[in-house]
């Protein structure tokens, strides 16, 4: 018997998710409020950083280069470009908490990776001005993702196979029945073997995903026209992580022809009440201090943003990701809290979730992803 699956949301997680399912032969129907590719969520913003030397922890390693070939398989069947590897670069003090993790990860795991002292990184990659005593780590394995176009060619190739895409359909209820699940969308409802929840920040704005901690927060990207646009193109210029004790952010090459995009840490991820609350501008005071932030740090860039962005995205205590069974539900996987560092292993947790609905079983290590660890 074809199983019947819901997947509840259409972001990146969701997308590859009906993908896996729909090639393996599931019945699925998709369901998103918006259209795909949306800019309201996390699966947005022009670029996204694909590593594999992981500060997060070593274990994401082998989900890393699973992911890398999902996302080449992805681009075959689509003929879509989603992945440039580029190189990434982690820079700060080398007694920094990530930089460390970084150089530790590397090397525990044997993956290729360079060590610059400051006069190298400068001479090398000029872009990124580090101070005297910062080094970078240089992760060859590393690239920029495209969010938008990869959302769509996953959500074409799930079609391809079969999958049902219902964007505009915004789920009111999700109720368990004596066989599986009701999902309703206004007056129309759809009955299902198993659903996934994968609905990003809104998670909690599902009745059965209530009581997870997931708390919404505002990720703001700022762009800054380049001086020497060719200079900073992935060509010549890595994606980066940076860790200064003036400033943090993560850096993008330019893919807009204009300049490149970076990402403040160091000025918080404000924590919002409701995704549908998420401000789409930023007061001058931040602004000012991005500004300042790329003078000191990016002496290739004009300092005034020309474009600033804001996304929304679900956070776990831990920041790590709820990725299994959903507790105390029948036939329901969740698959929420990525922190903010999902993007990238969008492919694999897809795989993942359509093990978890087909087999109840993954052969993946997901053991720190466990929904059950906050209980």
């Amino acid at each position: 018997m074809t199983p019947r699956v819901a997947v509840v949301g259409t972001g990146v997680v969701g997308a590859m998710t009906a993908w896996r399912l729909a090639h393996r032969g599931a019945a699925v129907s998709a369901f998103d409020t918006y259209s795909p590719g949306h800019d309201r969520g996390a699966s947005a913003g022009e670029s996204r950083i694909f590593r594999t030397a992981y500060k997060e922890g070593g274990e994401y390693v082998p989900l890393l280069r699973r992911a890398e070939r999902l996302w080449r398989e992805l681009e075959r069947g689509t003929a879509t470009d989603l992945l440039t590897m580029c190189g990434g670069l982690t820079l700060g003090p080398a007694e920094h908490p990530d930089v460390a993790a970084v150089r530790r990860c590397a090397e525990e795991h044997g993956l290729d990776h360079e060590v610059l002292t400051a006069a190298e990184s400068n001479a090398r990659f000029p872009q990124h001005r580090l101070d005297d005593g910062e080094i970078a780590v240089l992760d060859p394995a590393a690239g920029v993702l495209r969010p938008e176009p990869a959302v769509q060619a996953a959500l074409r190739a799930a079609e391809s196979a079969g999958a049902r895409l219902l964007p505009y359909h915004r789920v009111d209820a999700v109720e368990p029945t004596a066989s599986g699940w009701r999902i309703s969308c206004g007056d129309a409802v759809f009955d299902v073997d198993h659903v996934v929840f994968a609905p990003g920040p809104w998670a909690r704005a599902l009745e059965p995903l209530r009581d997870l901690p997931v708390e919404v927060r505002q990720i703001t990207a700022c762009w800054f026209a380049a001086r020497d646009v060719a200079a900073h193109r992935p060509d010549r210029l890595p994606i980066a992580i940076r860790r200064h004790h003036e400033a943090g952010f993560s850096c993008f090459p330019a893919l807009d022809g204009v300049g490149i995009k970076i990402v403040p840490h160091h000025l918080g991820f404000p924590v919002l009440d409701d995704p549908a609350g998420l401000p789409r501008t930023v007061d001058s005071e931040f602004a000012r201090a991005a500004s300042a932030a790329a003078a000191r740090l990016l002496p290739g860039v004009v300092p005034h943003p020309v474009r600033i962005g804001t996304f929304a995205e679900g956070f776990t205590p831990d920041e790590h990701a709820v990725l299994g069974p959903l507790p105390g539900s029948a036939a329901a996987t969740v698959m929420t809290g990525f922190s903010g560092h999902g993007f990238k292993l969008a492919p694999v947790f897809g795989e993942i979730g359509a093990d978890l609905v087909l087999h109840g079983t993954t052969e993946h290590d997901i053991s720190r992803l466990d929904p059950n660890r906050f209980r």
